[in-house]
């Protein structure tokens, strides 16, 4: 029973939201056809999660991402 966790930035659309419902269907369908494919995997048992994060909540270079940016 394979579980994957998808963690992706709240942003991207015009107010500053995550993925868009359908992006994240598409994601969920596409990593379930890819365990299917690779693995053999049963994608009635194939488990996605998708995480938003905030900016504030994501860091690179040391830095949350929104300060990250500044420089």
């Amino acid at each position: 029973m394979p579980y994957v966790n998808i963690k992706v930035t709240r942003e991207g659309g015009p107010d500053g939201t995550g993925p868009s419902n359908e992006e994240k269907r598409r994601l969920i369908a596409g990593v379930s056809d890819l365990l299917l494919e690779v693995l053999g995997k049963d994608p009635d048992k194939t488990f996605v999660v998708i995480d938003e994060v905030s900016l504030d909540d994501w860091g690179i270079g040391g830095l949350p991402v929104t300060e990250y940016r500044k420089l």
